[in-house]
This record gives C-alpha cells, structure tokens and sequence, in this order.
C-alpha cells in the first residue's frame, strides 16, 4: 500500500467520524463499459467506508455520482440529460453531486460543465478517483466547489476499498490505459498510457476473492493481451520457473530448462531480477488457482494475440472459450485508416490459427459501419469477413465523431443515411449467423453459474456458459450463486433456454 493510499484512507476515517450516526446514503450512475464498473465498486467501497449506505433510489441520496463514459456521442447527450434532473434534488435537499469517469479528462467537457452546470460540487477524472475521499472531505469542510482532473497517464494505486455488485462473479483490473491510438478512439487520451498492474497484486486479488467464494472472473485492461506486468527480485514468487537470465557483464543469456515464456532481465538496480510477465503466463498462473471455475477477459487486442495465449486458453479448460475479438472493420484499407496495425488477411489467419488449436471456441466482435473513407467495397469486404469467420455474437456501431480524435477531422465523413442502409445490411446478416449458430446447442448440456433472475423476466433464472452464451430457465432462488447443469432446450436470438439436469454442487457433497 503506497503512502497515497494511507492518506485516503485517514481521510475517509474523518469523514466517518463526520457522518457517524447520520444515516446517510449514497447512488452511482455508471455509464459506459466494465473498467467504468470497477471504478464504481471502489468509489462504492469509499463511500462505505465513509458512513454511507447505498440507495437504489437516487432522490433519496445524499450524496449522488455520475460515472462518466466518453467513447460514444450520445453519452454526452445522455449524461446532460441526467445532470439537469439533479438540479432541483441538488437545491430541495442539498444532496452533493459529483461527476467523474473518462469524459472528465475531456477539457472541453468540464469547461460546460462549471458553466452550465454550476451547481455540481465535486469534478474529478479517471487518474485522480483514488483522491475521491479528499475532495469530499474539502468540499464539506470548506463548502467550496472541488474540480481535480490531471491530464497525464497516473499512476496505479493498490489497496482501495471495494464494494463489488456481485458475490460470485468479480472483474478484476490487470492493466490500464492504451497505447494504440486508434484514429476513432478518445480512450488513451482520457484513460493515459499502459500501466499494467503487478502479477503479485493481481493474483493476491483473486486469491482473495477464492476465498471469499467467487468463482468466475473477468480480467479487465483496454488492451487486456499486451500486459507486461513487473516484479522485482524477491517480491516475485519463489515457485515461478526461470527461463532464462540475461547478463549485461557476460553479454550472454543463460538459459534454465523449463517450458514458460516468462522473460527475465538482470535488474540494473541491483542483483535482483527484474521479472515481466506476459498476458499468456498471467493467464496459465491464475488458472492454478483452486476455487475459481471460470476465467474471461476483455478485451484483447489482434495485434498482441500471441501464440503463447492461443497455447494458454487451449491448455487450460477454466479459461472461457469464448474469446472477443474485435474486428471493426473487415477492409484493409479502412483498418489502415483506423490505425489497427493489422490487416483483413491477418485477422482471418489468427482465427483459423485459434479454431484449429481451440475446436470448440466461440468468437464475438465489434464492428464499426461509416467509418471516414468507407467505400462499398470496404463494407463488403466486412460482410466477407462476418461470413467467413462465423461470430456469434456482433456488437455492431455506427461511427460518430468524438472530438480530439483523428478521425473527427477527416475530410470524408459518411452521409447518416448511407451509415444506416449498411448498418441495417450488416444486422440482416449478423442475426441470420447467430441463429444458425445457436441450432447447434440445442440438445447439449451446459455447465453455468447461476447469476440470478432474469431481467426481462422475473420468473426465469439466468447464467452463461463457457461460451458466453446466455441461458435462461425455470428454478428455484436457492440455486442461485451456485453450478448447475442445463439441457438446451430452444434458441432465442439473443438467449438459449433450457432445463436444470443438475445441481453440480448439491451432488458433489
């Protein structure tokens, strides 16, 4: 724990003291993708740690939060929306309001924001959530507006409370930031550079959560397969093999037998070694990890889908066969423009290379239709590739401008409405492929984690298999939380359903 921490944490110890007895609560609005929802657990956990208990309702908070995302446009138009209704609670009750999250690394944002929206007491952005404590404890013990955004990469800080949503399912952060700079994506401006956690940390993280009884994880990065995290010396596990050793004085590396890829350097700091680990070995060591049944990550990158990880998905059968990877375009020419340093060929190869080494994977992606200098045959060259590879799940975009990205300024937007007539082609074409896709589980029994009641209907219970597919089905609230057998019975689109065979749980006692 950094002294960074420690400081946060006596200043939520004063506010505790401030708020003892008072009853008071508190409700987050996250928008935007799973890093978001992790940054919410932890502002969660300050908040009770501070003496404040959650609301569902945000008209009786005492204190409400807006967790910004910016990737999309419409989050925009979304979140001024939300804040304008917070006016009256703000002035009737005195509830603090708050805004963090990437879009409060846009400057233009908060500049509208202390204009139009002056009654918003605290402004904070993605590198300075771990701070959220201390500006809560000025803001009530000054009575002064706080805006703390800092527009540069941060730093990582372990050891934050964290109140997380579920009891058996758990994200876990392994790396931050993005180094791409993809031309259509305001993400490494907002969220900064590579951080990658260290493998310590993480796997002390999970260990933690096996023991707390969550049995699935998400491993978490914006470019999740380019982790390189760090240990030093004799910080670094004493079980983890030594492939090998390089020698400045010797010029030489001196090889050790084993099979791992973990790479090693003479640390210039002293005797020590310096030890960095990639995604493929952080995947293999967290899999060792006894208590913990299935393991997904998002999202990886094409570029960085390694061998090694190929090796360590197929190796290991914890690790979810479902693997998301995103396409956004199947031209090469619109990659290029996109900045994705890879071409249509090359994705085409990965997936044959992972199909053949993991026969039974499952392949989802995103897709981006109007991106700036499309052409027909660009499009179509994305239905080839839709076609070929077989996805069963497209998440499916139509590109708009995010202001201080390249692509904002390229001179050949397309028309809205060739952007929608290609949207519409690409959904008749995606939804055709799911359904064909989803016959061939009917009939098959899959192993789920029950999550809870599903959302769209109250008497049905929900989980995924190891594919990612949703299943529903009839059943009692006690086999939530716990592993259970379904028999597909029928596809549904966008869900299967089925029948319990078996409480795995209940018979393995």
């Amino acid at each position: 724990m950094t002294e960074q921490v420690k400081t946060q944490l006596e200043y939520m110890d004063k506010i505790s003291k401030i708020n003892k007895g008072k009853n008071l609560k508190y409700h987050i609005i996250t928008m935007g993708c799973q890093l978001n929802e992790n940054d919410s657990e932890k502002i969660a956990g300050m908040l009770m740690k501070m003496q404040y208990a959650e609301t569902i309702d945000s008209h009786d908070a005492n204190i409400l939060i807006f967790n910004t995302c910016c990737v999309r446009e419409n989050s925009e138009e979304k979140l001024f929306g939300k804040i304008g209704e917070t006016k009256k609670l703000r002035k009737e009750k005195g509830t603090i309001v708050a805004i963090c999250g990437c879009m409060m690394q846009e400057k233009h944002i908060t500049e509208k924001i202390k204009k139009s929206y002056p009654f918003i007491d605290i402004i904070f952005g993605t590198h300075t959530l771990y701070k959220f404590a201390e500006d809560l404890y000025n803001l009530l013990q000054n009575k002064k507006k706080i805006v703390d955004v800092i527009d540069i990469d941060g730093e990582i800080y372990e050891g934050l409370p964290i109140k997380r949503n579920d009891n058996k399912k758990a994200n876990v952060i392994i790396m931050y930031g993005c180094n791409n700079f993809c031309s259509y994506c305001i993400v490494p401006y907002v969220r900064g550079r590579e951080r990658s956690r260290s493998p310590q940390d993480i796997l002390n993280e999970v260990r933690e959560l096996a023991k707390e009884g969550y049995k699935e994880i998400t491993l978490l990065g914006q470019n999740v397969n380019s982790y390189a995290g760090k240990c030093r010396g004799e910080l670094c596990s004493p079980e983890m093999p030594l492939r090998e050793v390089f020698l400045p004085q010797a010029n030489a590396v001196r090889p050790y037998t084993d099979n791992t890829s973990l790479r090693l350097r003479y640390s210039e700091y002293g005797n020590a070694l310096d030890q960095t680990w990639d995604f493929a070995i952080l995947l293999k060591e967290v899999a060792k990890i006894d208590g913990i049944e299935t393991i997904r990550f998002l999202s990886p990158h094409p570029k960085d889908f390694t061998d090694e990880v190929i090796e360590a998905i197929s190796e290991n059968k914890k690790v979810s066969r479902w693997i998301h990877l995103p396409l956004q375009s199947g031209s090469t020419n619109v990659l290029k423009l996109m900045n994705r340093k890879y071409t249509k060929e090359q994705y085409l190869n990965l997936v044959e290379k992972i199909k053949n080494k993991i026969p039974d994977v499952v392949l989802s992606t995103d897709i981006i239709v109007g991106f700036p200098g499309e052409t027909e045959e660009d499009f179509e060259d994305t239905l080839e590739v839709v076609k070929k590879v077989g996805f069963e799940q497209v998440y499916m975009f139509i590109y708009s401008k995010r202001i201080g990205t390249p692509a904002a300024e390229a001179q050949d937007q397309i028309s809205e409405d060739i952007k929608h007539k290609r949207f519409d082609r690409l959904k008749k074409l995606v939804d055709a492929e799911v359904q064909k896709n989803n016959q061939k589980y009917i009939g098959k029994t899959e192993k789920i984690l029950v999550e809870g009641f599903s959302k769209n209907n109250e008497n049905m219970l929900t989980g995924r298999n190891s594919a990612n597919k949703i299943i529903v089905f009839e059943g009692n609230s006690d086999l939530i939380g716990k592993t259970v057998e379904i028999k597909i019975t029928s596809e549904h689109q966008w869900y299967l359903r089925g029948k319990v065979e078996n409480n795995i749980e209940r018979t393995s006692k």
